[in-house]
């Protein structure tokens, strides 16, 4: 039983990783592409990038919540 709490408490940890990971990179994107710097990247990254932000959200919270 202990085996199986320690699995879901490293699942949640890695979903919480790669959500923050993804939205600092959202971030820093979107900022990088309102300055100019990076004016070739297409709006449709970002919308990919924000809907799996959602995504990886919404699974960190089904996780977290999961007893």
């Amino acid at each position: 039983m202990m085996e199986l709490e320690q699995a879901y408490s490293d699942m949640t940890q890695t979903l919480a990783f790669l959500f923050s990971i993804i939205v600092i990179a959202t971030i820093a994107l979107y900022v990088l592409r309102g300055i100019g710097i990076l004016t070739f990247i297409p709006g449709g990254i970002f919308w990919l990038l924000m809907l799996l932000a959602i995504f990886t959200g919404l699974a960190y919270g089904f996780a977290k919540s999961r007893r």
